[in-house]
């Protein structure tokens, strides 16, 4: 579902952020990419949504060679893929619903579709009840829990997370952890970037880790 073979991403000031990386996350599985802060987690991800692109090596998405990707087929590409940011990137003058639907508004949906995935998608994060609600108006838990109905409402399946539980008290963080599993459960395929060892280290899935832009101990291999 995933696969980095032998990529580099080089900045314009000679930066490399990534060398040689080859990475594979099958479909349907959860994984965890762990490293210091500049390990190049997050150039990872960026390069998984081409929200930049590789400098040498291939990157390839649910059998896309991003690549070869036309900048006119990004927006097609990315509908198959859920992002969920650490600062939850939450438009404030927007209701809860209203941000959560944006997706499928830009997609064309019709009202009728946009309401009932909406409400499907706070349900499932535990927050229908808030959905007239003002982002302002909640907790940081629950406004990464908008972050992430957000990323599913549109059934994606990649589902990508970048520090999620980074601003999260630990009871907090340990839920948040739980709903992508849930989601894992149904067949999203998910990769999480976090450096919270303590929280993954017992769950159970792969944590490939990442230092100075290359995987240690042979990770993602």
């Amino acid at each position: 579902m995933i696969e980095f073979h032998d990529v580099t991403k080089r900045y314009p000031n000679g930066y490399e952020a990534l060398r040689n990386v080859n990475l594979r996350v099958e479909s349907g599985a959860m994984a965890f990419l762990t490293g210091h802060s500049g390990a190049g987690k997050s150039t990872l991800l960026r390069l998984t949504t081409l929200l930049e692109r590789c400098t040498r090596g291939q990157v390839l998405v649910g059998g896309h060679n991003l690549s070869r990707l036309s900048r006119r087929r990004i927006p097609y590409f990315r509908r198959n893929i859920g992002v969920v940011f650490q600062n939850h990137r939450l438009l404030m003058d927007r209701t809860v619903f209203d941000n959560v639907a944006l997706p499928l508004v830009i997609a064309g949906h019709s009202h009728a579709e946009v309401g009932r995935r909406v409400r499907a998608a706070l349900d499932k994060v535990g927050l229908l009840d808030r959905s007239r609600a003002f982002p302002i108006t909640l907790s940081g838990g629950e406004q990464q829990r908008v972050g992430i109905a957000r990323a599913v409402v549109h059934r994606p399946r990649i589902l990508l997370a970048d520090e999620p539980t980074g601003n999260l008290d630990p009871e907090l963080s340990r839920e948040i952890m739980e709903l992508f599993e849930s989601f894992n459960h149904v067949g999203v395929t998910v990769l999480i970037a976090t450096h919270d060892i303590s929280l993954i280290a017992h769950m159970g899935y792969d944590i490939l880790t990442l230092k100075d832009g290359s995987f240690v101990h042979g990770a993602g291999r």
